[in-house]
């Protein structure tokens, strides 16, 4: 058939009676052109069903991205410090342990009030009384809290107090109190002193 004719054929053509029934007797071009549309209409139709979605999912990707290399960055200057982090933690453990060392057990605290008794003995210090207090339990450790009073010279007094901060243990010094002592013409020392455990310790004791 000829453009000619085909063109005269769609001139001819009663648009107002197309019947959808009667496509097949349709000119070629203007079946034609319902085929590209209906083509153009069912490609949009599987875009929006398939491609939309992954599209979305794209985007939210690539706006992940940025924090994905942030993340990667870290992680990779961690990784290069790996060896040093784990010399730290050894020496940060090793520091731990001795401090560990340092702390008395339940049962060694009796032995640790008669050191000082006997440091305050040794400095000529006459004892008014050395007693222990209960302990207080903090969500690490246990305080050990006792209190201590002995009166003497102030020198013999300070070379004691010394000694006391240079145990083996550690024992801190609180609420440090010194006065005239009316009776024997002497000073007076009054203090709370504490020392600690752990909590794991009075744990597996009770």
């Amino acid at each position: 058939m000829s453009l000619k004719g085909e063109m005269r054929r769609l001139r001819e053509l009663d648009w107002r009676e197309l019947d959808i029934k009667e496509a097949g007797v349709w000119p070629w071009s203007l079946q034609l052109v319902c085929c590209l549309l209906l083509l153009g209409v069912t490609f949009l139709g599987i875009y929006w069903y398939l491609a939309a979605p992954t599209r979305a999912e794209l985007e939210r990707a690539q706006g992940q991205e940025a924090q994905l290399i942030r993340d990667y960055r870290s992680k990779a200057a961690q990784a290069a410090d790996i060896e040093a982090l784990r010399d730290g933690m050894r020496d940060l453990e090793a520091h731990m342990a001795l401090l560990q060392e340092m702390l008395p057990t339940g049962a060694e605290v009796p032995s640790l009030l008669d050191s000082i008794s006997e440091a305050a003995i040794d400095n000529q210090l006459s004892i008014d009384f050395l007693r222990l207090r209960s302990p207080v339990d903090e969500e690490y450790y246990i305080a050990r809290p006792f209190d201590i009073q002995v009166h003497g010279s102030y020198h013999d007094i300070a070379t004691f107090l010394a000694e006391v901060a240079s145990m083996p243990r550690i024992v801190t010094l609180h609420d440090l109190t010194l006065g005239p002592d009316s009776n024997s013409g002497q000073l007076r020392l009054s203090m709370l002193a504490r020392t600690y455990s752990y909590r794991q310790e009075r744990e597996q004791g009770s």
